[in-house]
């Protein structure tokens, strides 16, 4: 059964209607006792004053941004969403519900992930009653019944996704959260459907890890962030490097050979990536070294063999010699 219009009139005419009734009654009424028993005039003057109950029993108010489900002797009759002052069929019962646009909060729910991760998820939705029949006769009570769907929503929706992608491209509940509302509001409708409910939206309002893991998780997210900051910083390195190798070629107008290339490469890369400061290193060939100072003792030697002989013992004089202690070499 859907929701339909209720038939209603104007309550201010039948008001007027009905103190019409009643004044006529209390005329027959008082004509009645001034001209003696007439019973004719008794029984009129009941029907009339009986009329006028009759028609305060189908008087009703709507307020703003409110409907009245109107039930007659347990049948629906219709609804009347337009506010004002109404008369509908005598009788009938009016059970009023709120048209207004409301906020319901989820508690935090503590749910796995797609990945198996408990996390603790909580949502806000924004609702109002699109069909006044079915919110108040097709379910017990709507507001029990929209908490209860709402969590199942969540966790359905939940178990879809990872909390996190790392390494990989999809959607996640952490940085996807325009595509998480989207879905969960189309969960949602679906289930409120049957109370008559209209989502308007729903967002997620706290997502986090379970108390249990949250610790493994954080290292985890250091880790990544630390990675896509290395990566960051390589690229720039790179850059560097082909952009000094570039300048130095148009500046000197040559060309760097292969081994060149590659220390200097090796050199920007290391003082650029590397956390500490660069410390300077002067490459020193020691063979070239050696072969420049044997070349010069063995021409030193040529030219004057003693002068650059160490003293030893051998090589002392006798009177040194005397003078030291025996035993000592």
């Amino acid at each position: 059964m859907k929701e339909m219009s209720a038939w209603k009139v104007n309550g201010f005419l039948m008001l007027l209607l009905a103190l019409l009734m009643l004044g006529i009654g209390i005329s027959m009424f008082t004509l009645a006792v001034l001209a003696g028993a007439q019973a004719l005039l008794y029984v009129g003057g009941a029907v009339f004053t009986l009329s006028f109950v009759v028609l305060l029993t189908g008087l009703t108010i709507v307020p703003p941004n409110h409907a009245h489900v109107i039930i007659f002797f347990g049948k629906y009759l219709g609804s009347i969403r337009e506010c004002g002052f109404w008369f509908v069929a005598p009788f009938t019962g009016a059970r009023r519900v709120s048209l207004q646009v409301r906020n319901f909060k989820t508690l935090q729910l503590k749910v796995n992930d797609a990945e198996g991760s408990p996390i603790e998820i909580a949502a806000v939705i924004v609702f109002r009653v699109a069909d006044t029949e079915k919110a108040l006769l097709e379910v017990e009570n709507y507001a029990e019944f929209m908490e209860i769907q709402s969590k199942t929503a969540i966790r359905h929706v939940a178990a879809k996704y990872p909390y996190d992608l790392i390494g990989t491209e999809g959607v996640c509940l952490r940085e996807d959260g325009e595509i998480v509302a989207r879905e969960l509001t189309a969960d949602l409708q679906q289930r409120f459907a049957v109370a008559g409910l209209e989502v308007l939206d729903a967002r997620l309002t706290h997502l986090a890890y379970a108390t249990e893991i949250a610790s493994a998780m954080l290292q985890r997210q250091q880790a990544k962030a630390i990675l896509a900051a290395k990566q960051i910083i390589v690229e720039g390195a790179v850059g560097i490097a082909q952009l000094a190798i570039e300048r130095i070629e148009t500046e000197t107008k040559s060309v760097l050979e292969h081994e060149q290339r590659i220390s200097l490469i090796n050199n920007l890369l290391v003082s650029v990536v590397s956390e500490k400061g660069a410390q300077p290193v002067i490459n020193v060939d020691l063979g070239q070294i050696m072969q420049r100072q044997e070349k010069g003792t063995k021409g030193g030697k040529g030219a004057q063999p003693t002068a650059n002989r160490p003293a030893t013992a051998d090589t002392e004089s006798p009177g040194r010699e005397e003078n030291q202690p025996n035993g000592f070499f």
